[in-house]
């Protein structure tokens, strides 16, 4: 008979359905340490109850792929013998309680998914969601959490390249911010977190173990944010940069050596020690035995439900070959590194926690890594019929182009980015070949070989509002799009799910079809899913934000001087727009901002056609006839246009040759797969053919030159006070200054 649910439950977000499920399946009631354990990996955030059964929707095979999901990071191979890994994770909840810390942490746990793979870390991304910087509050997040991410990336020598930041009233008070990180590796030194060889040791190396980040995955991440954040402060880790420096460099080294006696290695993150042995063992069908207290601490008096839980960052926990123990602690002591042997690997498949001879923990490492999956029925949101059905046609034509290109530019939205990037050093490590600003991704060399990289991260969460089938599936086709634009062909998908709290129906609606939508888009393109993270609960006194999809792309170029960037280069050059998505204002950025209107359908994503255009600008790209390319997405053609003008201090002159009957439409309307490039005249005719043969409509608009950018009919704009308004758009909100635009 089941006593009363334990007091312990709403701290560990466990339902008294759960515990009883616990209960049942362990034969009796569980020890506190036992309850605790079963909290954190049972969590939303570690065990994916919600979203499991959903992920299985993507694809994540293609003969590129070495290592799926399932892993700390998906790995693809990119030729030559080499490997890249890729990670995307969230850290949502922490950064609004201490966006310092809460998004410095976050770049250090994803850098650790990469080098627990055996990848040197080359690049990080960061993709953020603030509320409206006219709020003193989403100032202060939004501060903060790009000082965290400059301060940690910067110390560990990891370089920023690239992001995506917009704003919306949803993010109030519950920013998204996750971060990607890409690594490269040898083949052979792929490493995998499973525990194997009986006897083997576990030894735990990095910072010594604190309080900070207990319950960070049940109590914090795993819930929606209460408004009083005082009381969660605790939960939030500490980080310490330039230990994980060290850390990068003494774990990679160790795995050069690891055919004499390293056998698996997992980093600490959510759930510390719990979540990095269970799973270990779980993964290697094996058990583990833990000595909690022969666990290097940093504060006294920690029982072992404190050491068990602790989320204290820069740790390691490696598996070594009985025999082998003195040998690895000598290599990290040599880095200065503490480390210690805390348990051994068993046979029978059981997590053994104690404390000299008291036993806190036996439990089936399978019950403890196999969380309960709930799979719901979505309730369609009644806003999306509702929206869509708005007639868009009956609302008053734009008066002044101009006005509505300025007021574009100026939203925090477009605006350059400058502000955030400066802070961040994207050229350590000398392979960043296009960084922040230069085009629609990121470029990184790969040294010793001829080839690159691409890496982007993008998602239009008020799509996913206002129809989450189709925004979903558009996320997917813009990253890869933005892949394609700077000539590399799409390779993989890293994804970060943040979404409301699931246990409303019209939440999950949004949660599926935006997985759906994001699947099917996915085959389409064939680009498969290797990694991800899901974040829910992402609601602050009952407001969820958007549904957020935040995608990364990976791409390859097989000869990095084949990178296209998005500025114009040269006077008399062509101007053309390949592709012809639909021209609808639905959904479009300019109707929020020259409207005061979110709604409307959105225009059609053609999936055929997205694989044609990015077959075409990677072909061109292969024959080298662009001089620039740049893709069309949030505020249109005119935006795209105006920034290609800006980034190369050219003008324009242009044609709309739009079939809209209003301006607005033809100059703002956010249709899909479509592309602005500029070529010389001689390569017009090449251009054209290699268009044809991948049945992309190509069509000449206009000739870079001058110093306006003029549409005819449309538009006449100094490019230099465009350019103004765009590089100061972001600072003069973020300083809560009105836009002069």
């Amino acid at each position: 008979m089941i006593g009363s649910p334990p007091p312990l439950l709403d701290l560990l977000a466990l339902s008294t359905d759960e515990y009883a499920l616990i209960v049942e399946r362990l034969g009796r009631e569980p020890t506190e340490v036992e309850l605790g354990m079963f909290g954190s990996m049972w969590s939303e955030h570690c065990g994916y109850k919600n979203s499991r059964p959903l992920l299985k929707l993507f694809p994540t095979s293609a003969p590129w792929v070495l290592q799926g999901p399932g892993e700390n990071a998906g790995v693809v191979d990119i030729g030559d013998g080499l490997a890249v890994a890729l990670k995307m994770e969230s850290h949502n909840h922490p950064s609004a309680v201490e966006p310092f810390q809460g998004a410095a942490t976050g770049v250090g746990g994803i850098v650790r998914d990469i080098f627990t793979m055996g990848a040197r870390p080359i690049a990080i991304l960061d993709a953020l969601r603030f509320g409206p910087l006219d709020s003193s509050r989403n100032r202060h997040l939004f501060h903060g959490v790009v000082h965290g991410i400059s301060s940690y990336g910067n110390c560990i020598g990891v370089p920023t390249v690239g992001g995506d930041i917009a704003f919306a009233s949803c993010y109030n008070g519950n920013p998204v911010v996750n971060a990607m990180a890409v690594g490269v590796m040898p083949h052979a030194r792929i490493t995998r977190a499973r525990a194997s060889g009986i006897g083997s040791a576990l030894i735990l190396v990095g910072s010594d173990t604190g309080r900070d980040g207990i319950h960070g995955a049940s109590g914090l991440a795993s819930r929606e944010l209460s408004e009083e954040r005082e009381d969660q402060r605790p939960t939030v880790q500490v980080g310490n940069p330039f230990l994980e420096k060290l850390l990068i460099e003494a774990c990679l080294g160790v795995l050069d050596e690891r055919a004499a006696y390293v056998v698996g290695l997992q980093d600490l993150g959510a759930a510390g020690i719990t979540s990095a042995a269970v799973e270990l063992a779980a993964r290697g069908g094996v058990g583990v035995e833990i000595d909690v207290s022969l666990v290097p601490r940093r504060e006294s008096g920690m029982t072992a439900y404190d050491v068990m839980l602790s989320e204290s960052q820069e740790r390691m926990l490696l598996v070594v070959r009985a025999g082998a123990e003195a040998q690895a602690m000598a290599f990290f002591q040599k880095w200065g590194l503490t480390s210690a042997v805390i348990g051994r690997v068993t046979d029978d498949g059981r997590v053994r926690v104690h404390d000299v001879v008291q036993v806190h923990c036996d439990v089936p490492a399978h019950l403890l890594a196999d969380a309960p999956t709930y799979r719901r029925t979505g309730v369609r949101p009644p806003h999306c019929d509702r929206l869509a059905a708005i007639d868009l046609g009956a609302l008053p034509a734009e008066s002044d182009c101009g006005a509505a290109l300025r007021a574009l530019l100026a939203h925090p939205n477009i605006a350059c980015k400058r502000l955030v990037y400066s802070q961040y050093d994207h050229s350590v490590q000398t392979n960043t070949l296009l960084g922040p600003g230069d085009g629609d991704a990121a470029v990184l060399r790969i040294k010793g070989t001829d080839r690159a990289i691409a890496l982007a991260a993008d998602c239009v969460a008020r799509y996913c509002y206002l129809e989450p089938y189709q925004g979903g599936a558009i996320a997917i086709a813009e990253v890869c799009r933005n892949v394609a634009s700077v000539g590399a062909r799409p390779l993989a998908i890293t994804d970060c799910l943040n979404f409301g709290n699931p246990e409303r129906p019209e939440i999950y609606y949004q949660l599926e079809q935006c997985i759906r939508g994001m699947a099917d888009a996915c085959r389409a393109l064939g680009v498969p899913v290797v990694s991800g993270n899901v974040s829910l609960y992402n609601e602050t006194a009952g407001q969820a934000v958007y549904p957020t999809p935040m995608v990364g792309a990976i791409g390859l170029m097989t000869d990095a001087e084949n990178r296209m960037g998005a500025a114009f280069r040269e006077d008399r050059d062509i101007i053309a727009l390949l592709g012809d998505g639909e021209e609808c204002l639905g959904g479009s950025l300019y109707l929020e901002v020259r409207q005061g209107l979110t709604g409307g359908r959105l225009p059609a994503l053609d999936l055929e056609a997205e694989a044609r255009l990015h077959r075409l600008l990677h072909a061109v790209a292969q024959a080298r006839i662009l001089h620039s390319c740049h893709d069309v997405s949030e505020g249109g053609l005119g935006v795209a246009l105006a920034e290609s003008a800006i980034l190369g201090g050219r003008g324009a002159r242009v044609q709309l040759q739009s079939g809209a009957e209003r301006r607005e439409v033809g100059l703002f309307a956010e249709g899909q797969s479509r592309a602005v490039v500029s070529l010389a005249e001689d390569d017009w005719e090449a251009l054209r053919g290699l268009a044809a043969r991948e049945d992309v409509a190509c069509r000449r608009i206009g000739v870079v030159g001058g110093d306006r950018l003029i549409v005819e009919g449309a538009i006449d704009e100094a490019i230099e006070h465009l350019t103004e308004i765009w590089r100061n758009g972001l600072g003069r909100a973020a300083a809560g200054i009105e836009s002069v635009a």
